[in-house]
Order: structure tokens, then C-alpha cells, then sequence
């Protein structure tokens, strides 16, 4: 038997989402880090992925002057840092040294990695789409930085990495491994 649903008025549901930093540059010295919750992947060939930022934000400016950045995944370890990130402006002060946060020189665009991220990936914008309340940066993915020390018998250790996701105001870590793609259909010796 199910519970019967409330309807609410159109708006945002999808979650959890990943929270991310954001690492953007004007090219002049003046880096910045923004938390991004609205991201994902567009395209796997030629890889390509999205941020959503609303115009108001100090690095909304920067996007559009250099047309690039990168996307840092976040840890457990990184939560105060991204939600610091996320309320204070690049305006009115330096992330960076406030959050004693490390910058790394990318592979191929200006704007600075997070040292500290596990996955650094570098995008340039494709194109922008103002949506409303916020313009959408369509990114061409150049270039991915992985910290060996989440890597297990070659590939990403999600476990290790402890990944920070967003919901509704709220910050979790990453749950258990449930299964792995396929999983429902294989052949096992139970089910055939």
C-alpha cells in the first residue's frame, strides 16, 4: 500500500547533489572558489559537463571573462571550506587564505586546481544559456587530475574519498556501495 502524495507547486527536487568547488580566475591574479550544488554531466564523447550560477555571484563575471574553470570534487574534510565557500563573496574576501586552502596549477587552463580535492577537472565553456535566476556554462572537460591516494587496483575509490553531497540545505557523506551497474541482470548461480 502507498502513502498518498502531496503536491507542491513546480521547483527543484532533484537530489541528493553533489557539492562542488568551483575554481574560476579573472587572469590577472584575482582567483576565486564558489560552491556549485547545480552541476553534472552533460556528454561522455566529447566528454562535456554543466554549473549553473546565478548572475549576481562574483564568479559569474569571471566565468564570462575567461570561459573557464574547474570543477573540485569535495570530501567530508572539505565540508566547512565548501560551505564557507558558498556564503561568503570573493568580493569581500580571499577564500583561499581564509580557508588555508592550497592552489595547484592546472594542466591546461589558468585558473588554479584545490590541491586538497581528490578529482580536478578543468573545463572550457562551450557555451553559456541564461535560464533565469541563473546562466548555465555548457564546459568541454580538457583535462582530469586524480589524487593517487583515492585510487584502488586502478580505478576511483569512492570509499576513500568520502564524497560531500547537498540536499535541501544540508550537507551528507556518501553512503555505502548498494551494487554496481548491471548488477540487476547479471548471471549469478542463484538466478540462473
Amino acid at each position: 500500500m502507498h502513502n498518498e502524495k502531496l503536491v507542491w507547486k513546480p521547483g527543484n527536487m532533484l537530489y541528493p547533489l553533489p557539492a562542488v568547488l568551483v575554481s574560476c580566475t579573472d587572469g590577472k591574479g584575482h582567483d576565486n572558489l564558489i560552491t556549485v550544488a547545480w552541476t553534472g554531466t552533460v556528454c561522455s564523447d566529447p566528454p562535456m559537463l554543466y554549473i549553473s550560477v546565478r548572475k549576481e555571484r562574483y564568479s559569474h563575471a569571471l566565468l564570462m571573462q575567461t570561459r573557464e574553470f574547474a570543477v573540485n570534487l569535495t570530501t567530508k574534510d572539505l565540508c566547512f571550506a565548501t560551505d564557507y565557500c558558498g556564503v561568503k563573496s570573493g568580493r569581500d574576501v580571499d577564500k583561499w587564505a581564509q580557508m588555508q586552502l592550497t592552489k595547484q596549477p592546472a594542466q591546461v587552463i589558468k585558473a588554479p586546481l584545490l590541491a586538497e580535492s581528490p578529482v580536478n577537472i578543468e573545463c572550457r565553456v562551450k557555451d553559456v544559456l541564461p535560464l533565469g535566476s541563473h546562466d548555465m556554462f555548457l564546459a568541454d572537460v580538457v583535462s582530469v587530475s586524480v589524487d593517487e591516494a583515492y585510487m584502488k587496483d586502478g580505478k576511483f575509490d569512492l570509499s576513500k574519498a568520502q564524497p560531500l553531497i547537498y540536499s535541501h540545505g544540508e550537507y551528507f557523506e556518501a553512503g555505502k556501495k548498494l551494487g554496481k551497474f548491471g548488477y540487476s541482470v547479471k548471471k549469478t548461480k542463484e538466478n540462473g
